[in-house]
């Protein structure tokens, strides 16, 4: 027969707990006063606890019962094995350790005090653990389902998040349209799977083009849906393009029919003409565009309200002329909140620096480096999501 190492540790952690169950019930003898020799003690306990132990195992299926039954039934059957258990230990200690000099008869009818006494300690003791460990079994079969059915949700509910990302990108233009003499790049970085940023390049004619970016606050699912009814709002109201100004207004009050009290949009729109090259544009309270021009960087910080707060805000046009070289970056504030491990954020001095060091790269180099500095600074650990437009003049 094979012993395995696994039950020669349960064998001896057994014998150790009988040996408890001895010094217990040698110390209850003692302490009453009645005489006891440490050797029949440490027998009686060592016979009674392996002998009774398998029965007991054995039959636990028919104390397996609500409570108080199962006490009831396991008294029982205790009472029952407790007899021949008894009678086998005597022999045992009446041939090894008898407590004094008597016959077998005697010592059965005379000296059961101890062992019943033991075998009532020991009874309850393993009826007990047994209890327990049969509970925290059943609790840990329950934690397993538990994690199980957890980690099947949670797998389920990354398929929608993936699959909601999917249908946030499809939102989003697939091709950047261009002009002549100006390229257009387009970066988009969420902070979770899905997120609340926006932009848009739509062509106008075969000269002008509409170049919208805006920030729904938070994060998220939540904030995703209310970008994608931000989009729906924007291309309902693309007739308007001409005046960015009438667009935001418009845009503006279809939120703030919809929108929840705790939700605003911060949003930026302009149409570039590639013939004049102008760029007429209306700011509702997004963060101001940088304007590299001549080596020097300033910011366009003409701008009204947010979106979803005042239904009746007036906005207004503002236009600026581009030349050659010029660089036009347009943000959300991912880019400028961007923090390093101190909680330093990346900022807007960061932004116009790394532009002017850069004003002669392309479009999408500029785009390129401002976005990798930017992940560097907060060690690609973006708080909120982060979305670019970048605008470069032949």
């Amino acid at each position: 027969m094979n012993i395995d190492s696994k039950s020669l540790t349960v064998f001896f952690r057994n014998q150790g707990i009988y040996l408890f169950i001895a010094l217990v019930v040698g110390a209850i003898f003692w302490a009453i006063g009645q005489p006891i020799n440490p050797f029949t003690v440490i027998l009686y306990s060592l016979c009674i606890g392996n002998f009774l132990s398998p029965p007991v195992q054995w039959l636990h299926v028919l104390y397996e019962r609500p409570s108080p039954y199962d006490w009831l039934i396991f008294l029982a059957v205790l009472c029952v094995v407790m007899l021949p258990v008894y009678a086998l230990t005597s022999l045992i200690v009446w041939w090894l350790a008898p407590p004094v000099p008597q016959s077998l008869g005697q010592l059965i009818v005379n000296g059961w005090k101890l062992p019943f006494l033991i075998t009532l300690v020991y009874g309850v003791a393993n009826f007990l653990y047994g209890k327990t460990r049969a509970r925290l079994e059943r609790r840990n079969v329950e934690l397993q389902g538990m994690v199980q059915s957890g980690a099947a949700r949670l797998e389920i509910h990354e398929q929608e998040l993936q699959r909601a990302r999917e249908i946030q990108q499809s939102l989003l233009p697939k091709e950047i349209p261009q002009l002549p003499g100006i390229a257009v790049a387009t970066a988009w970085q969420p902070a979770l799977a899905v997120g609340g940023d926006y932009f848009d390049v739509l062509r106008l004619d075969g000269n002008r083009l509409a170049i919208c970016i805006a920030d729904v606050s938070g994060k998220g699912v939540a904030a995703a849906l209310l970008m994608a009814n931000v989009q729906a709002s924007l291309r309902a109201s693309v007739r308007d393009l001409d005046s960015p100004a009438r667009v935001c207004g418009i845009v503006n009050g279809m939120l703030c029919e919809s929108i929840a009290g705790n939700k605003f949009v911060t949003f930026f729109c302009g149409v570039l003409d590639a013939n004049t090259r102008t760029f007429r544009y209306c700011n509702a309270g997004h963060p101001y565009p940088i304007l590299v021009s001549a080596g020097a960087a300033h910011t366009l910080d003409e701008g009204g309200a947010v979106f979803g707060v005042f239904p009746s805000w007036d906005y207004k046009d503002s236009s600026v002329n581009l030349k050659s070289g010029d660089r036009l970056l347009l943000f959300t504030d991912g880019i400028t909140e961007a923090e390093d491990a101190q909680g330093e954020e990346f900022g807007v001095e960061r932004v116009a620096a790394v532009a002017k060091s850069h004003a002669a790269s392309s479009a999408a180099e500029l785009n390129k480096q401002l976005l990798a500095q930017v992940s560097d600074f907060c060690g690609a650990q973006f708080q909120d999501d982060a979305t670019l437009v970048v605008l470069a003049v032949d």
